[in-house]
């Protein structure tokens, strides 16, 4: 049976341009916070604690125990090239590049190139179910079926010819009920004596996902659990390894009861178990970190962000939402590991003119993804990888930092231009990573300071495949536009020695709103929030021996990006912004350099008339 057109596909709908959706949403989140309650510090991290402390007390990822998703996957996806119109990979029309030629080609092209350095999953995403006008196509228990012109051969055949090349084969849905399927309530539940499509839904057939194509599953019915079991079990017995969920929330730019898929997952979850068969379950797009516990629990991985896409002439562009994810990912930095990993999409460097970014940008993209363990699967031409394309996707050193089992990776420095993220690695070293983001060339630096230590460490580089030697408290180099380095360091001097001190102590100075609260993750139990409306946190009689510039962590709280102007003694002081530690319970650091006097200073964090991060303490260097 057939449903209408399918008429909205993914992150965009056809003819409604995506940046347009996301201005929309973030003026809808700056007239909530204009109205907010005063009190945005503790008030604000109050409702939010609550949600925090779920996400702390939750259990492990989906399937850590089982070794399932014990890494970041990687591999290759459909969705970039057939979404772009990028000439001739799409002849016969918008997304029609998904067809059963074009996907073995690619896993025989993956099998080749890609497979030895890890790259295993090959992807098929939307549209598989539907013919070339969009229209979808189910069985006779309301199920997706294959459209015989796309794939004449069925999925089971396709995921046969993936495995006889050693790979694994991955498929998408949309979540829900799709309304193509509903056939007027009269479908039969495959396994399910009874139950008809009338039973797996409400009454009033209120919708779901991010494009309101389904009908929302009412869980409270066993009938549902049996639609998700027989979708499960048609997926398995096809042999498929990896299945995309996809229009998930509380996310895909939709709140609210209609858009909570958190049963859905469960009963996915709990499909998949049943069918015997292991299968990565992959979750898009958006996800609602608040939620981050229910996305760790049932599924192995969680988009954090829109497409990456650009739905242009390329695959995408820098602008279009590539740099992004260097704003969005420090959010979810604390929530990924083994059995679930923080997805940034995909990553689009192979093919240079295709992909429509520069050199620069290529490197940069990459070594994002790496640092932050996301899944690494490129949405390239496989066949067409240029050669400096080949090399970024196949550096075995890059590629093991994402691997690793190491920690995310979260910006050391405040956002900005210049920037450096890092993270310690667990034989002591460092990742470190530096990146311009500016539209010039610049200098970035890495304080050893801003990760704990000081004195010499040998460097080495991880693109160039160069040990640099040895750099005393820190390096500098100067990056291209968009440009980027990444490092392994190895400390060999000393731990930092710091002073610390509290921001609630009692010889500081507050005024206007800012106040102490608890926070039991903070140094001592308490920080200081409502920093806003023109208030000022102080710390007075901080004490150095000599004249210098200061490397000075500041450890904060703040569920979002938020800014404040920080200065020393009677400076001017620089507006920083902090990026979001996740919640209202979590602390992290970044670090500052402000010039200090010998003998008693003070350092001040002031809001300006916006809302600034709550402040833990701040530890100061005994030498600059």
């Amino acid at each position: 049976m057939r449903s209408s057109p399918y008429t909205a596909l993914r992150g965009t709908r056809p003819g409604f341009p995506r940046r347009t959706l996301q201005a929309t949403l973030v003026l809808a989140v700056t007239a909530a916070l204009a109205t907010a309650a005063p009190a945005a510090g503790q008030a604000m991290a109050a409702s939010a604690d609550s949600a925090t402390s779920a996400v702390r007390s939750a259990p492990t990822t989906a399937d850590a125990a089982s070794g399932l998703a014990a890494k970041p996957y990687m591999g290759w996806s459909s969705w970039s090239m057939q979404s772009s119109k990028y000439p001739g990979l799409n002849p016969n029309g918008d997304y029609s590049y998904l067809t059963e030629a074009n996907v073995l080609k690619q896993a025989d092209a993956l099998a080749t190139t890609l497979k030895k350095y890890g790259y295993e999953y090959v992807n098929i995403d939307a549209g598989w179910w539907m013919d070339q006008n969009w229209t979808s196509e189910f069985d006779q228990y309301g199920r997706q079926t294959p459209d015989p012109v796309r794939f004449p051969h069925g999925m089971k055949s396709v995921a046969d010819h993936i495995h006889a090349k050693g790979l694994k084969a991955g498929i998408y849905l949309p979540v829900g009920l799709e309304k193509g399927a509903y056939g007027e309530g009269k479908v039969p539940i495959r396994n399910a004596p009874g139950c008809t499509t009338a039973d797996v839904v409400y009454p009033d057939l209120r919708t779901t996902n991010g494009w309101d194509s389904a009908y929302k599953l009412d869980f409270g019915n066993p009938c549902a659990q049996k639609y998700i079991d027989s979708q499960a079990q048609m997926l398995a017995d096809w042999g498929y390894d990896f299945l995309k969920l996809d229009g998930v929330g509380p996310g895909s730019f939709k709140s609210g009861d209609n858009y909570d898929n958190v049963p859905d997952i469960a009963a996915w979850h709990k499909a998949i178990g049943d069918t015997g068969r292991p299968m990565h379950l992959e979750l898009s797009w958006s996800l609602d970190i608040g939620h981050a516990a229910d996305w760790k629990k049932y599924s192995n991985g969680w988009r954090i962000d829109t497409d990456v896409e650009c739905y242009c002439k390329t695959l995408v562009t820098w602008e279009n939402s590539v740099n992004d994810r260097w704003n969005d990912a420090p959010a979810w930095s604390g929530k990924a590991g083994p059995g679930g990993w923080n997805d940034l999409d995909a990553v689009d460097v192979g093919n240079g003119e295709m992909d429509g970014l520069t050199p620069a940008e290529r490197q940069s993209y990459m070594t994002l993804w790496a640092i932050n363990k996301s899944p690494l699967f490129t949405g390239d031409d496989l066949t067409r990888l240029d050669d400096y394309g080949l090399s970024l996707l196949t550096n075995q050193e890059v590629i093991a930092v994402d691997q690793s089992g190491s920690p995310v990776a979260r910006p050391v420095t405040p956002m900005g231009d210049e920037q450096v993220w890092g993270t310690k690695n667990p034989d002591g070293s460092y990742t470190v990573a530096l990146f311009n983001l500016g539209d010039s060339s610049a200098s970035v630096t890495a304080d050893w300071a801003s990760f704990g230590f000081t004195g010499a460490a040998s460097v080495r580089d991880l693109w160039r495949h160069q040990n640099l030697g040895t750099y005393k408290n820190r390096i500098t180099a100067t990056l291209p536009a968009h440009g980027s380095r990444l490092f392994t360091v190895k400390p060999g001097g000393p731990a930092l020695s710091t002073t610390r001190y509290e921001a609630e102590s009692g010889n500081n100075t507050l005024t206007g709103n800012a106040s102490p609260a608890s926070c039991d993750a903070c140094s001592g139990g308490k920080k200081v929030g409502n920093l806003y409306l023109d208030s000022r946190l102080q710390f007075n009689d901080v004490t150095v021996k000599k004249d210098g510039i200061y490397t000075i962590n500041v450890a904060y709280v703040s569920g979002d990006p938020r800014s404040v102007t920080v200065y020393s003694n009677s400076g001017n002081g620089t507006r920083l912004k902090f990026p979001s530690t996740g919640d209202w319970s979590t602390v992290q650091t970044v670090s500052v350099q402000l010039a200090l006097k010998a003998g008693s200073n003070s350092i001040t964090f002031d809001s300006g008339w916006d809302y600034s991060p709550d402040i833990d303490r701040i530890d100061v260097p005994r030498t600059a």
